[in-house]
């Protein structure tokens, strides 16, 4: 009995550590995925962005980054900055309306970023590369959603392409978010202009006058006291004393 209750022992310790390790295992990869950073930027302003690559393999190097923007959230000015060792293009589509920007219609908006490593550039298994990107103005939506192909040395290709449910689960190849907020009120620019006495304003400044006024007054008559006392003084010394 002792023998089989140590062989069901080890075989419940061997079942769960089976399990663990392959929820571990499947967790892991899932949450390395390719993000925007920072994740939230402000309608109708400009962000500097980057898209960060983690390299999920083991044996092969990240070569190529594509990344296509949304087309239901076009944007005018979309700008690269040069990775060392990776080159980079732009593809562009029609838009209709056209995009504002700086006072010109724009009929034309980047749809799609490519980066592609030269030599042995490639992000190596362990590392992540960011590629960073201005744009702007950026649209009046909540979010713009990034579809993105990651593509390995190998040939493999991870498609980051699941757009995200309300109140669902992160799916399995969430494709990178940018949340937008939307742009503060600005306040109201009234013109300054030159303060208005209210009637309290005459109140006070009446009362400061009765307050002056009196001041004056009591010095006045404290000057008067002394000089009166004064004269009575000098008047009694000037009397002659009657004798008796």
């Amino acid at each position: 009995m002792t023998r089989l209750r140590r062989t069901a022992t080890a075989a419940a310790a061997l079942a769960f550590t089976a399990a663990a390790t392959a929820v571990l295992g499947f967790a892991g990869p899932a949450s390395a995925h390719v993000t925007v950073n920072p994740k939230e930027a402000t309608q109708g302003g400009y962000a500097r962005v980057a898209f960060r690559v983690p390299n999920e393999s083991d044996t092969a190097s990240t070569t190529k980054l594509e990344v296509v923007l949304p087309e239901n959230a076009p944007v005018g000015s979309v700008s690269t900055m040069p990775v060392p060792g990776w080159t980079v293009t732009t593809e562009k589509r029609k838009v209709d309306p056209p995009i504002e920007v700086h006072g010109s219609q724009l009929t034309e908006a980047v749809s799609k970023i490519t980066w592609t490593a030269s030599g042995d550039a490639g992000v190596k298994p362990g590392q992540f590369q960011e590629f960073p990107v201005s744009m702007g103005p950026l649209p009046q939506v909540d979010s713009m959603v990034f579809k993105t192909l990651q593509t390995y040395s190998d040939g493999n290709i991870s498609r980051w392409i699941d757009e995200p449910a309300p109140g669902a689960e992160e799916p399995e190849h969430p494709a990178p978010v940018l949340t937008l907020a939307a742009a503060a009120t600005p306040a109201g620019s009234a013109t300054p202009t030159a303060a208005v006495a209210s009637p309290d304003d005459d109140d006070d400044d009446d009362g400061n006058g009765l307050a002056v006024g009196l001041g004056v007054a009591g010095l006045v008559a404290g000057l008067a006291g002394l000089v009166l006392g004064g004269l009575a003084f000098t008047r009694t010394r000037r009397e002659p004393v009657a004798k008796a």
